[in-house]
């Protein structure tokens, strides 16, 4: 048996099983080798899409995740079904980012997330959500506070 298997992840190297619909359930952790250091993860995820919830047409965005893990971290497989299963969903492009901040804050408890939406025009309009999380209390809240005031 691997180390991740002992670690409980269930997707990574099995037949991959795609969910219909928003299944925050498909997401998995694991352990951080390196809890006391602070350093960056990012997911650049380009081919998001979910749908509109008026219209029922599909929206497209690229769905950027950064964030400072502290104990768990999000496995990448996991994350990317998860994105995956927004594909028949209907949800406003900013509820889609809040939902994806707030489903991996609940999952692994970060020390600092954010996450960023850049979908493609519809009617002309680009929407470019973006949303962040820094634990409270800590130096992360006053990086959230400081980005967030910064950020285009």
């Amino acid at each position: 048996m691997s180390n991740r298997e002992n670690e409980g992840l269930q997707l990574l190297g099995h037949k991959t099983l795609y969910k219909d619909d928003y299944a925050p359930e498909v997401l998995e952790t694991f352990v951080n080798r390196h809890p006391d250091n602070d350093y960056w993860v990012r997911f650049n995820c380009p081919e998001f899409t979910s749908l509109c919830p008026i219209t029922g047409q599909p929206d497209f965005a690229e769905i950027r995740i950064s964030y400072i893990p502290d104990i768990r971290m999000v496995e990448s497989k996991s994350l990317k079904l998860y994105l995956f299963s927004f594909r028949n969903h209907g949800d406003f492009h900013e509820d889609c980012v809040n939902t994806i901040m707030k489903d991996l804050i609940k999952l692994m408890d970060p020390k600092y997330i954010e996450v960023t939406g850049i979908f493609t025009p519809r009617g002309g309009i680009s929407i470019y959500p973006y949303a962040n999380y820094g634990r409270p209390g800590t130096k992360y809240e006053q990086l959230a506070t400081q980005r967030f005031a910064t950020h285009e």
